[in-house]
């Protein structure tokens, strides 16, 4: 065979290798004439159009496109013929492809040109489907989005900086932390949010971190502080995250606000601090109450017998007298303690301040002016009348101390609602409704050290002799002994408000007295078994009950108690004290007596209150108890009311 034949001979091979790689190409291959017929339909374009090949040959290529794109494809044609200029040949660019069911999708086209033998012009489309990388697009635009909202709208402090400590991103949240606006910050090192010395030491932590790659700091919480744009400081958790970004570090701060955590831990170390005092002066409080009685006691016995004696009679009178004093004074520790006996009832606070306005104006001196502000609709306050009287008389004796020079103090009553963020800010004190009964003057205020130690007993800034130290925790132990609260604001120079909540009476159901009558001494002649372990106690209160007639037997413990009962040919009356050794406390004395004497009455006596005894089991509500130190006359009046009770079931 020669040359010739060879070159004359068609060679159909190139053409079958060229259909060959149009039939198995990835993306798309269309052959359309000079006038838009469509010559060739690969099967990458069956799958992209959805049309089988033998319904697209032959017909114009605008049915695979929308009608935006059809208007404009003849005249492109057309363009090209007369002018020959090549608008979209040899141009890759994104255009939109229509199906045959009619949805649309991006692809990217590619229009080159060939001429055929006979001279006309052949378009060759490559057309590569986006649809992936447009839902990847989409995709990543939504998840940035979902980010944005995310970090936006996040109650903690999102902070983004660069390798340098740039900082990239400030969310809302630390706008609020920090007091800037976020174009404040943005641009500018993130050493600006940062107090000394945290300040100087973080340009030293990112450079030792990129050239170590020891974290120090990325990828753990700790506890930092942070400075707003005023200059103060915050505690707050810092964690620290890195990421890369086109080759380099990012990190990203995530930061909480510690303010109210911290505030909560101080609020409850002083709750347990002020409850150790308390424990300890309750404790106090009640052994002294055992020496009061007898001092108080005696002495005012030695008073009735030194009538003819006036020198003499007036000693006993001073010891009764300073005796009475040391008695307020316990029962003040026991307010502050918590463990006064208290009796609560639905009070009128608008009258009780008005009454007081009367006390106040002979208490304090002529030039404090005295003004009371009250609500016609507040409601009744369920609280003990008397205590509450003698809260508001110290705190106004506070108030006049700190006027030196007069003044003017206030006394207001309102209701209030305390709700779940008050609860937060006061997380002793729960949510409710409350009357609060508020006193200001315009003193010489309380500076920052002596307000955070107000409430503590025996802390005072007056001078030695003038001060006990134990006004204001006994208004706060009345107050937090009433299921109440109270507070204090106070500014040097601009006087002080102490505000006291009691729990308010949504419904009345009776008056409330303010206070209640002494009843005159009474005497009589029944027969009475004391029980008393203390010997100067129980002298005592057998001195004065045999001075009021009584005919008296006793004994110092239960066990011998029930011994002289069962030998007594008759005893009305068990008088014994409720906390006693030998195993047998006062109650349960009074459970055993009655078995062998059902008709027996019954008077209890402690130095401890009500609440304690019924907490541990040692007294049960409606029992009649004598508080100690207790007076002659409170001793007679008691037993008169024990032996007037009905026959016990």
């Amino acid at each position: 065979m020669g040359t010739e034949d060879r070159i004359a001979r068609p060679d159909h091979s190139n053409a079958d290798w060229l259909r060959a790689v149009v039939d198995t190409a990835v993306d798309g291959v269309i052959l359309i004439d000079a006038r838009g017929s469509i010559l060739m339909f690969n099967p990458a374009c069956e799958k992209l159009f959805g049309y089988p090949a033998d319904e697209v040959v032959g017909r114009n290529v605008k049915l695979l496109m929308p009608k935006s794109y059809r208007d404009s494809h003849d005249g492109y044609l057309h363009n090209y013929h007369v002018s020959g200029e090549r608008k979209i040949i040899g141009i890759g660019r994104e255009v939109v492809g229509q199906r045959k069911d009619g949805s649309t999708f991006l692809m990217h086209l590619s229009v080159g040109e060939t001429r055929q033998a006979a001279g006309e012009t052949t378009f060759v489309g490559i057309v590569h489907d986006l649809t992936e990388r447009e839902r990847v697009e989409r995709e990543l635009r939504e998840s940035a989005a979902r980010l944005r909202a995310v970090v936006d709208t996040a109650v903690d402090g999102v902070i983004l900086i660069d390798s340098d400590g740039i900082v990239l991103k400030f969310n809302p949240a630390c706008e609020k932390l920090f007091k800037y606006e976020a174009d404040e910050v943005l641009g500018r090192n993130v050493r600006m949010l940062m107090p000394q010395p945290y300040r100087s030491g973080h340009d030293g932590y990112i450079r030792n971190f990129i050239a170590t790659g020891d974290k120090k700091i990325i990828g753990i919480g700790r506890e930092v502080l942070g400075q707003r744009k005023d200059g103060t400081t915050f505690p707050m958790d810092l964690s620290v995250g890195e990421a890369k970004q086109d080759g380099s570090s990012i990190f990203v701060g995530m930061i909480h606000d510690l303010s109210d955590r911290k505030r909560t831990e101080a609020q409850l170390m002083q709750a347990q601090k002020m409850e150790a005092v308390g424990q300890l002066s309750g404790g106090i409080a009640h052994d002294f109450n055992n020496l009061l009685t007898v001092i108080v006691g005696n002495a005012e016995y030695l008073a009735e017998q030194l009538v003819s004696r006036g020198d003499l009679k007036r000693l006993a009178d001073d010891i009764c007298s300073a005796g009475e004093r040391g008695a307020e004074l316990t029962q003040r520790l026991l307010s502050f303690s918590r463990k006064q006996l208290l009796r609560p009832v639905e009070t009128e606070c608008n009258k009780l301040v008005e009454t007081m306005h009367k006390l106040l104006r002979r208490t304090l001196r002529e030039d404090i002016e005295i003004a009371t502000q009250s609500d016609p609709a507040l409601r009744y306050a369920f609280a003990d009348p008397v205590q509450l009287e003698s809260a508001i008389l110290n705190l106004a004796l506070n108030s006049q101390d700190a006027m030196a020079s007069g003044g003017r103090l206030t006394i207001s009553v309102a209701n209030a609602s305390l709700d779940v963020s008050d609860h937060n800010t006061h997380p002793d004190v729960g949510p409710g409704e409350y009357v609060v009964i508020a006193v200001t003057d315009t003193g010489s205020g309380m500076p920052k050290r002596v307000l955070e130690r107000a409430f503590e007993p025996f802390f005072t800034t007056k001078e030695v002799g003038k001060g006990s130290g134990l006004g204001l925790s006994m208004v706060y132990g009345f107050a937090k002994q009433s299921n109440g609260h109270v507070t204090i604001y106070s500014e040097p120079g601009l006087g002080t408000t102490v505000r006291i909540y009691l729990p308010a009476v949504l419904a009345k159901t009776q008056s409330a007295p303010l206070a209640v009558e002494k009843e005159a001494a009474q005497t009589g002649s029944e027969m009475v078994l004391v029980v008393e372990d203390d010997p100067f106690v129980r002298s005592y209160a057998v001195m004065s009950l045999e001075s009021l007639g009584y005919k008296v037997i006793s004994a110092v413990d239960g066990k011998e108690a029930l011994q002289t009962l069962a030998a007594a040919a008759h005893v009305d009356l068990l008088f014994t004290d409720v906390v006693m050794p030998g195993g047998v406390n006062g109650w349960e004395l009074a459970g055993l007596a009655r078995k062998q004497r059902p008709e027996l009455r019954v008077l209890l006596t402690s130095g401890y209150a009500l609440e304690t005894l019924a907490a541990n089991g040692h007294v049960r509500q409606g029992a009649l108890i004598l508080e100690k130190p207790y007076r002659k006359a409170e001793l007679a009046r008691l037993v008169r009311e024990a032996m007037a009770a009905p026959v016990p079931v």
